[in-house]
């Protein structure tokens, strides 16, 4: 199924103003992988997803999707296959209610009627959101945006799910959902993120991005219980690996 195959191959690309911010990207992620990308701020991982739907094009080297490379010509075909979910949902709701924007991308497929009708449907019933369709996106909470941004890339019926920061500022339970949610998308996932106890729950891999560079990329497991690693790259281990601060204290104490 190479149409589920993310490859990028020497990567590079520099801000406007001349600063880099990928240096040298390199991997390959097969169908079906749940993948995480982590790193500090300004590490490149919001850069890097941009360039695997096309909203960034490669300075130097190449970004594959499937059997296209990541051209200003190939955008279409790129973007069928890759569903994106951006940090912040109000940058993709945008239309006067959630249904709207849930069946602005069928549409501009031109897909019959019925079919849009059936995809904003499943797309919502699978966030738990039907209830949202008739609401206007900029009276929701942010759990019910971040659901809502969810079902318009899940609505284009994508081969790979893209996400950056799918947890921020959903509360507990809001988060819960949406990893039980994810764990149930079978295609391939890619996810950038700071809770690198998502990322521990849902990718059997996990790429370290530090200053624009591959730092690691390797099982999930071995990767965030590497404290020498993460400190390198400016994160800390996830919370479920830390221990009981209270017990370590009690351990120190004897």
């Amino acid at each position: 199924m190479s149409h589920h195959i993310v490859e990028a191959a020497d990567l590079e690309y520099s801000y406007p103003d001349g600063t880099p911010a990928l240096k040298g990207v390199s991997f390959r992620i097969e169908h079906g992988e749940s993948v995480g990308i982590v790193g500090a701020n300004g590490a490149g991982k919001s850069t890097l997803l941009m360039h695997l739907n096309g909203c960034l094009l490669a300075g130097k080297g190449t970004v594959r999707v499937g059997d296209f490379p990541v051209t200003g010509q190939t955008l279409p075909q790129v973007r069928r296959s890759v569903g994106t979910v951006f940090q912040d949902p109000d940058d993709q709701l945008f239309m006067p209610t959630v249904e709207e924007d849930v069946a602005f991308g069928p549409l501009n497929m031109h897909l019959p009627p019925a079919e849009v009708e059936s995809r904003v449907s499943a797309s919502l019933e699978s966030v738990n959101a039907l209830h949202l369709r008739k609401r206007p996106p900029y009276k929701l909470s942010g759990g019910e945006k971040r659901a809502a941004a969810i079902a318009t890339a899940l609505s284009m019926s994508p081969d790979i799910l893209v996400m950056d920061e799918p947890t921020s500022g959903l509360d507990p339970r809001a988060r819960r959902k949406l990893i039980g949610l994810l764990a149930g998308f079978m295609h391939t996932k890619i996810i950038a993120s700071h809770d690198l106890d998502m990322i521990y729950a849902l990718c059997g891999r996990t790429i370290v991005l530090h200053e624009g560079r591959v730092a690691a990329d390797g099982p999930t497991a071995s990767i965030l219980a590497n404290h020498d690693l993460l400190a390198g790259c400016g994160l800390e281990l996830p919370l479920s690996l830390q221990g009981c601060p209270v017990c370590a204290n009690i351990k120190k104490a004897e």
